[in-house]
């Protein structure tokens, strides 16, 4: 087994990693620099965990998917999926994203997570009790998921007729998100133009130009910048100051990463 995941500020690593510490499985980033043909074709099952964006896979996955798409024929795949509310059919809208009996569904589930949006004042950001709470629920889900694993009981999240209901307003309203996305990421007058954003950004969004630091209408909606920024000088969707970043500490909270 190989499990492949994207993550923006933690959330995805840390059920990526717990899945596979009990799995002894490997665990790589897509953004890591591999092979991932080799990767891919030396196993039998795959398994993906990333955010779901209401409903909506990451723009950064569904272009590492269409990649690879020839190396993953066949494989059977297991989808993990993070998630702050209800996110309906994210797990399903992955398996979507090959044609028919191009891969072979094995189990699906979706993770509550703390919300990393904080440019949206409407949705709270966590402390670390909260995020206390989030890494316990999902290590007691994580221990479900592997019992029916090695029971081969199966289980698919997200492809329940309520689930496609709930799934398809969502997606219909993430993609304009995401369009709006890419054109308002906004850098505000208390940048620095230290390039922490340049160097993270997994969509290469951020460049210098005229020694100032630039969107280049690229963003994946990861929120990995306007989390990390020193000068809490980046936005997303909203523009404004942000107020609190979403920093888990999962190591220092959980005691390992």
């Amino acid at each position: 087994m190989l499990m492949l995941y994207f993550s923006g500020t933690g959330n995805s690593k840390y059920i990526a990693d717990l899945f596979c510490q009990d799995q002894n499985a490997p665990c790589h980033s897509i953004e890591e620099d591999l092979d991932f043909e080799k990767l891919i074709t030396a196993e039998d099952v795959i398994g993906f965990c990333y955010p779901i964006y209401m409903s909506n896979v990451p723009r950064i996955l569904r272009k590492f998917v269409a990649e690879h798409m020839d190396a993953l024929e066949g494989k059977k795949i297991i989808i993990l999926c993070t998630q702050f509310m209800l996110s309906g059919d994210g797990t399903r809208k992955f398996a979507l994203l090959f044609p028919k009996n191009h891969i072979e569904v094995l189990y699906t589930e979706h993770f509550f997570m703390p919300n990393n949006m904080n440019d949206v004042p409407l949705l709270p950001i966590a402390g670390t009790k909260g995020i206390k709470r989030s890494l316990l629920r999902a290590k007691r889900k994580m221990k479900s998921v592997h019992q029916n694993i090695q029971s081969g009981k199966i289980k698919k999240r997200g492809f329940s007729i309520p689930a496609r209901i709930l799934g398809a307003p969502q997606s219909v309203l993430m993609g304009a998100t995401e369009r709006r996305a890419n054109r308002t990421v906004s850098v505000d007058h208390d940048c620095t133009n230290c390039g922490l954003c340049i160097e993270t950004c997994p969509m290469d969004n951020f460049s210098m130009k005229d020694g100032r630091v630039q969107q280049n209408h690229n963003c994946t909606m990861c929120y990995r910048c306007i989390n990390t920024c020193p000068e809490k000088a980046i936005t997303v969707l909203l523009s404004g100051k942000i107020k609190r970043q979403y920093n888990p500490f999962f190591a220092q909270i959980d005691g390992k990463q």
